[in-house]
C-alpha cells in the first residue's frame, strides 16, 4: 500500500506540471529521446519487463502454500509439540520425533502446491505475448517500432486501438481516446481519456483522465504520450504484486476454516478434561497440562496438508490434460461445490460466427441504404471490430461488392466517434462527404429508438406516432422471436461539428434494421444436459433481448418458464428480488451491474455460484463468482480476471471439470472424516484409560507412528474410485456433519480399545508377571515389562482398528452390503435416531446439509436403493418403515 501511495504521489507531480517541465524532469522532449540516452535512461528508472513480478508471484504461491487453514493446524500442534517434547518432556528426556515429521510433511505438502501452481503460471506466461508486441516510438524525431519489452521511461509513444497501453503514460494528445481500465479496476466501464490538466486532490488514481495505465486495453481511438513508468514500477506492477487470489480468500478458505475450526474446538475441549482427569490422578498440575496438550497432538492427522495438496493436485493435473488451466488449485473444490452456473450467451452458448442476414427499412424491407450507413459506422469506429462489426464489414468481401463499398468509403470520411458502451448501448461516427456532414448511429433498438423522432420512409422523413410505432415494433417482434439480434441504424445531419458528445446522439433519423443470427454451439446442448444430470442449474445472464435469449435457451435446453428483464429488475426491493433470482432462469437486458448483483444474491442464498463468459461486459459477474471461467478467445482483460481457462471451445468439458472437482471433494472429505474420527477414537481412549491406569496406556511415539502409519495408508485416497451416484450432487464440507460423525465413530472404535485394555490389564500382561496385576507389583523391572506389553498390545489392536474404519463395512447375516457414501449417510442417519420419524425434508437437511432442493422422488429413490440392498424382502421392509404421509424411521425393534 505504501508503494501505491508513493506512487500516486509521484504520478500527481507528472501530470499537473507543465509539459517543459515535464520534458526536463524525465530527459527528454517532444522529438522524443536520443539513441544514446536510452542505457541511462534503463539503468535510472528501470526495464519495462516483470522479471521482478514474476518473482512477486513466486512468492505470492509460496505465502499461500505454507498459509492456509490446513497448515496452519499443523503450526499449531507444532508448537505444543515444542512445549510438551522439548520444553517440558513428560517423559523427562527430549523427543524431537513428533516436531520432525510435522515440519517434514508441511514441507511435503508446500512442494507439491508450489510445483503446480508455478508450473500454472508459467503456462499462462506463455499464452500472454504483450511485452512481445511492437509499439511506435518517437527517437531523434523519427517515430520508429519496438518492442514494448524496450521502452524506457521518457519514451514518446503512439498508442492505437485494440491494442494494450504499454507502461504508465502521461497523454499528450487524443483523439477518441477510449480505454477499459478492467484490469486494474474489475468495471466494464469504458472511459474516456483527455490530455487536459485538471486538479487531482480529489481523484482516485484510476480516475486521472491524463493519464494511460499500463495493461488497460485501448478500446477506440488513438493518442501520444510519454512514459512515466514502466514495468513493476507501474500500477498495474503495484496491484499483481498485492494480487492475492480470489478462490483462496473466500470459497475454499470459508469452508476449510469451518473444518479446522472443528478439529480445534475439539482439541479446545479437550485439555482442560485431560488436565483434569490427570491432576485427579497424578497430582501434577504442570505435568497434566502438558499431557493434556500431547493428547491434542493427536487429534490431528500430520499428513492433513499433504494429502489434501495431492488429492487438489491431482484432480488439477487431470483438467489440464483437458486443456482447463486452473490458476489456483483450490478452484477444484470449488467445483466440486458449485451448484449454480451462469453464462453469458454470446461465444458461450453460441457460436461467436454471428452473420447479418438483413437489412431492412422501418417496414421490414430490404434497404440498402440502412446497409450503407452501418458499414460506414462499422468501418470508421478506430475500436478493433466486434462480432457484430466484423458481420457488417464481411459484405465487402462478396466480389461483386468489394468496389463499391471501397467507393462509399473513399467518399465518406470519418471525423469524429463516441465508441460503444453498455449503458448506451449504441456507437456512433461523423462523416463527412460532399455533400453533408453525417452523424451515423447504430445500436440496441430499444435504447436507439429512445433518441429518435424522425423515421426515414422512401426517402421521406416523417415525424414518429403512435401509428408508425406500432408497425415498428411488430417488423422487430417478428424478427426477435426467431432468435434474431436486431440492431437499429440512425443519423442526422450535421451543420458546422467537428466534434460530438453524448448530447449529439439525440433527435435522430430512424432509417431501419440490421438482423443478425448466431447459431448455438453443437456442444450446447449436449453440454447442458450433462451439467443438468449433475443437478447444476444454469442461469442465463445477457445483455441481448428477451426474445433473442429466450429463443437461444430454448434451442440449447434451458427452461424458459421464469424470465426477467434488467428493466424489471431495477425496480424491485431487495426482499423480492432474492426470491425471484432464485427462481428465474433467464435474465435478459442486463448491465454489467446487474450481472454481479445476481451472483452476489445467488451466494448469499447459500449457493456456490460460477460464472462463464468472454467479454468486458462479463467482468463483474466473473470477479463476484465463486469461481470465475473464461475461454481461451476471451479478451484479454476477461482471462486476466478468471479463475479458469477453458483452451477449447467445447462446453462438455465442464461437465468433466465438475465431476473431477466433485471426485476430489469426496477423497478430500473422506479423508478428513474418517482419520480425524478415528484419532478422536484414540484420544477418547487415552482419556479413559488415564482416568484408570497409573502408566499411559501408549507412549508420545507409539501414538504419534500410529498416525503417521494410517496416514500412510490414506496416500492412496486420491486415487480412491468414486461411485457415480457419489458425484450426481454438488458436495459442501460441513464442520457440523464432521463433528457429529467423530463424536459417533470415535467412541464406537474406543469400544474395541476398552476392550483391550481389559484384556491387556487383567489377562494378557498378567500372563507375564507370574500372575500378578500391574497393582501388585513391586519390582521394578516387571513393572517395565507390564508397561510395555500392554503399550505394545494396544498399539497393535488400534492399527486394526483404524484399518477397520478405513474399511468401514455394512453387514447383514455376515455377508457384505455395498453402499454408495449418500446410501451409509442415509442409512446411518436413520439408524443412530431409530424409532425417531423423519420427513423427506429433515433427511435431506441431515445428510445434505443444506436446504432442501430435490424432488420428493430424488430422496424416495435414493430409499428404494437402500432398501433393495438391505432388506430381506424390500417390498415388505424391515429396517426403513415408511410413515405414510410423514416419512421414515428405522425399525426401533431391531
Amino acid at each position: 500500500m505504501y508503494k501505491i501511495f508513493s506512487l500516486n504521489n509521484k504520478l500527481k507531480q507528472y501530470l499537473t506540471i507543465d509539459l517543459d517541465k515535464l520534458y526536463i524532469l524525465l530527459n527528454t522532449s517532444s522529438k522524443g529521446l536520443k539513441f544514446n540516452q536510452i542505457l541511462l535512461q534503463r539503468k535510472n528508472f528501470g526495464d519495462n519487463n516483470f522479471n521482478n513480478l514474476d518473482h512477486s508471484f513466486t512468492k505470492q504461491h509460496l505465502y499461500r502454500a505454507f498459509f492456509n487453514p490446513f497448515t496452519i493446524i499443523l503450526y499449531i500442534i507444532s508448537i505444543i509439540s515444542i512445549i510438551t517434547d522439548i520444553i517440558y518432556p513428560i517423559q523427562l528426556h527430549q523427543n524431537y520425533s513428533t516436531i520432525t515429521i510435522i515440519i517434514i510433511m508441511i514441507i511435503l505438502s508446500v512442494i507439491i502446491r508450489f510445483s503446480y501452481e508455478q508450473r500454472s503460471f508459467y503456462r499462462l506466461s506463455k499464452m500472454d505475448t504483450f511485452l512481445n508486441n511492437y509499439i511506435a516510438v518517437k527517437r531523434n524525431n523519427k517515430w520508429i517500432d519496438i518492442p514494448i519489452k524496450n521502452l524506457v521511461v521518457g519514451d514518446y509513444v503512439y498508442l492505437t486501438a485494440n491494442t494494450k497501453v504499454p507502461a504508465d503514460i502521461r497523454l499528450i494528445k487524443t483523439n477518441s481516446l477510449f480505454v477499459s481500465q478492467a484490469i486494474l479496476t474489475g468495471e466494464s466501464d469504458i472511459i474516456e481519456k483527455h490530455s487536459d490538466i485538471k486538479n487531482l486532490d480529489n481523484m482516485t488514481i484510476t480516475n486521472y483522465s491524463n493519464l494511460a495505465f499500463m495493461g488497460t486495453s485501448i478500446i477506440s481511438g488513438s493518442g501520444e504520450g510519454i512514459v512515466l513508468n514502466v514495468g513493476t514500477n507501474t500500477l498495474y506492477g503495484s496491484f499483481a504484486q498485492n494480487k492475492t487470489s480470489k478462490i483462496t480468500s473466500t470459497s475454499f478458505f470459508k469452508d476449510a476454516n469451518s473444518i479446522s475450526l472443528t478439529l480445534i474446538k475439539f482439541m479446545a475441549i479437550l485439555i482442560p478434561i485431560v488436565s483434569i482427569i490427570s491432576i485427579l490422578v497424578h497430582g501434577s498440575l504442570l505435568y497434566s497440562f502438558v499431557f493434556a496438550l500431547s493428547i491434542a497432538i493427536g487429534l490431528t492427522p500430520e499428513l492433513l496438508p499433504m494429502i489434501i495438496t495431492t488429492c487438489l493436485v491431482k484432480g488439477s493435473n487431470y483438467l489440464s490434460k483437458q486443456k482447463i488451466i486452473l490458476k489456483d488449485i483450490y478452484a477444484m473444490q470449488c467445483f466440486g461445490s458449485m451448484d449454480i452456473l451462469c453464462v453469458d450467451k454470446t461465444g458461450t452458448l453460441t457460436s461467436n460466427n454471428i452473420i447479418l442476414e438483413y437489412y431492412l427499412d422501418i417496414l421490414g424491407n430490404e434497404n440498402q441504404k440502412t446497409l450503407d450507413f452501418a458499414y460506414l459506422n462499422s468501418y470508421h469506429l478506430s475500436s478493433y471490430p466486434n462480432h457484430i462489426d466484423n458481420a457488417i464489414l464481411k459484405y465487402a468481401t462478396i466480389p461483386q461488392k468489394k468496389d463499391y463499398f471501397q467507393q462509399l468509403i473513399n467518399e465518406n470520411k470519418r471525423i469524429s466517434e463516441i465508441p460503444f458502451d453498455f449503458e448506451r448501448k449504441c456507437s456512433s461516427v461523423i462523416i463527412q462527404n460532399e455533400h453533408q456532414k453525417l452523424l451515423i448511429t447504430k445500436g440496441d433498438v430499444k435504447e436507439l429508438f429512445k433518441r429518435c423522432q424522425y423515421i426515414e420512409y422512401q426517402n421521406k422523413i416523417l415525424p414518429i406516432d403512435n401509428k408508425n410505432t406500432q408497425s415498428i415494433h411488430a417488423v422487430i417482434d417478428e424478427m426477435l422471436e426467431d432468435g434474431m439480434k436486431v440492431m437499429a441504424v440512425a443519423y442526422k445531419p450535421l451543420i458546422d461539428t467537428t466534434s460530438i458528445d453524448l448530447e449529439s446522439e439525440n433527435n435522430l433519423i430512424l432509417i431501419g434494421y440490421l438482423a443478425f443470427f448466431d447459431a448455438p454451439k453443437k456442444s450446447s446442448i449436449e453440454a447442458i444436459k450433462k451439467l443438468q444430470s449433475l443437478n447444476v442449474n444454469i442461469k442465463l445472464l445477457t445483455g441481448d433481448n428477451v426474445s433473442v435469449a429466450t429463443s437461444i435457451c430454448k434451442r440449447v435446453g434451458i427452461s424458459t418458464t421464469d424470465i426477467i428483464t434488467g428493466n424489471e429488475l431495477s425496480n424491485l426491493n431487495p426482499a423480492q428480488l432474492d426470491k425471484l433470482i432464485e427462481k428465474t432462469t433467464i435474465f435478459a437486458e442486463l448491465t454489467p451491474d446487474q450481472k454481479r448483483m445476481i451472483i452476489t444474491s445467488l451466494q448469499q442464498n447459500g449457493h456456490t455460484v460460477g460464472f462463464l463468459g468472454d467479454g468486458l461486459n462479463d467482468i463483474p459477474a466473473i470477479v463476484e463468482a465463486d469461481i470465475g471461467i473464461s475461454i481461451n478467445e476471451a479478451t484479454d482483460s476477461t482471462k486476466d480476471v478468471a479463475n479458469v481457462i477453458l483452451c477449447q471451445k467445447d462446453l462438455t468439458i465442464l461437465h468433466k471439470a465438475i465431476i473431477e472437482g466433485r471426485k476430489t471433494f469426496t477423497n478430500i472429505t473422506k479423508y478428513i472424516k474418517i482419520t480425524a474420527s478415528s484419532n478422536f477414537g484414540n484420544i477418547f481412549s487415552i482419556i479413559c484409560a488415564s482416568a484408570f491406569l497409573p502408566f499411559l496406556p501408549m507412549t508420545a511415539i507409539q501414538l504419534l507412528l500410529l498416525n503417521i502409519l494410517y496416514d500412510i495408508l490414506c496416500l492412496i485416497l486420491p486415487w480412491d474410485k468414486i461411485d457415480n451416484e457419489n458425484y450426481r450432487l454438488p458436495l459442501n464440507w460441513s464442520n457440523h456433519h464432521l463433528g457429529s460423525f467423530m463424536c459417533f465413530f470415535g467412541p464406537l472404535s474406543s469400544i474395541f480399545d476398552i476392550i483391550t485394555f481389559l484384556f491387556l490389564y487383567f489377562i494378557f500382561c498378567p500372563l507375564f508377571t507370574n500372575g500378578l496385576l500391574y497393582s501388585e507389583l513391586t519390582d521394578i523391572h516387571l513393572q517395565t515389562i507390564y508397561i510395555s506389553l500392554f503399550q505394545t498390545g494396544w498399539f497393535l489392536e488400534s492399527m486394526w482398528s483404524q484399518i477397520l474404519i478405513l474399511q468401514i463395512k455394512v453387514l447383514r447375516n455376515n455377508i457384505e452390503i455395498i453402499l454408495t457414501p449418500k446410501e451409509f449417510d442415509i442409512l446411518y442417519f436413520l439408524a443412530k435416531n431409530k424409532g425417531e420419524v423423519f420427513t423427506k425434508e429433515q433427511i435431506y437437511q441431515a445428510v445434505w446439509e443444506e436446504d432442501f432442493l430435490l424432488s420428493d422422488n430424488n430422496i424416495m429413490a435414493f430409499i428404494r436403493k437402500l432398501r433393495k440392498k438391505i432388506e430381506p424382502q424390500p417390498d415388505s421392509p424391515e429396517y426403513i418403515i415408511t410413515i405414510l404421509g410423514i416419512g421414515y424411521k428405522f425399525n426401533e425393534n431391531i
